[in-house]
């Protein structure tokens, strides 16, 4: 049985109430995860959204999961540690829209847990391009087709001001990462485009099968708990800016 409560928020909500209507976003990694659920999110607030990931197959079923009869996903293919790849993306993008309002840099990796005398190097080099690297890469080809009022969330997880032991390579990747979001955010003040920190604690997703396959999941965030934190962060009047959004599960540190 549903209350009515429940019954409301399962109705789609008409366009006066969309909080973010007609904004175009580009999510990274948006064939999954925290990705899947920050797309999914931004068209259910009438965001038209460009979800890329390295996989074709995965994102095409992604894109067909989360779009409306209003708003649809567009999946374009992409590898984030192909500079190539990341021009050829932000062209359709441009040839289609025009503009670019919201970039999620969401496509991360992890490795298995391991000492740093352990981890091989090519774990180590496939982590770092891919988790700072490729958010270098995307922001700096996406910059030119946004404009004020626009945003840039970086997806950081709580690892970028904690360290996990046998997390090296994704914890250096991370801290990194913060590093530049706020070089990022002072250079990009002036044109009052926002840049967002986003650092998520535990959330149920499939990189804990590479970090942690036993990991409490019963104890973690949901993805969508974390998507509906980063609307209303882009929500908030366009005079201010939430420069970290931590989110952590309600049990804490796990």
């Amino acid at each position: 049985m549903i209350d009515d409560s429940q019954s409301s928020r399962m109705k789609p909500k008409k366009a006066v109430d969309l909080l973010l209507p007609g904004k175009i976003a580009l999510v990274t990694g948006g064939n999954r995860g925290i990705g899947l659920a920050i797309a999914r999110a931004l068209i259910a607030e009438g965001s038209t959204v460009i979800i890329s990931a390295r996989d074709a197959s995965s994102l095409q079923r992604a894109a067909k999961k989360i779009g409306t009869s209003r708003q649809r996903a567009v999946p374009l293919v992409c590898d984030v540690r192909d500079p190539e790849a990341i021009q050829s993306m932000l062209a359709a993008l441009d040839d289609r829209f025009g503009r670019l309002d919201v970039l999620v840099n969401n496509a991360g990796i992890s490795h298995p847990n391991l000492s740093v005398a352990n981890l091989p190097i090519e774990s180590w080099r496939e982590v770092i391009a891919t988790n700072l690297t490729g958010m270098f890469l995307v922001t700096r080809a996406a910059l030119p087709l946004m404009n004020r009022g626009g945003a840039i969330v970086n997806n950081l997880s709580i690892a970028a001001k904690r360290v996990f032991p046998g997390a090296s390579a994704y914890n250096a990747s991370k801290h990194g990462a913060l590093g530049f979001t706020n070089t990022l955010r002072e250079e990009l003040r002036e044109q009052r485009i926002r840049v967002i920190a986003l650092l998520p604690g535990a959330t149920d997703t499939a990189i804990w099968n590479t970090f942690w396959p036993d990991a409490p999941r019963r104890k973690m965030m949901s993805p969508s708990t974390v998507a509906q934190a980063v609307v209303r962060a882009l929500t908030l009047p366009l005079e201010s800016t939430l420069e970290e959004l931590r989110i952590l599960p309600r049990a804490g540190a796990l």
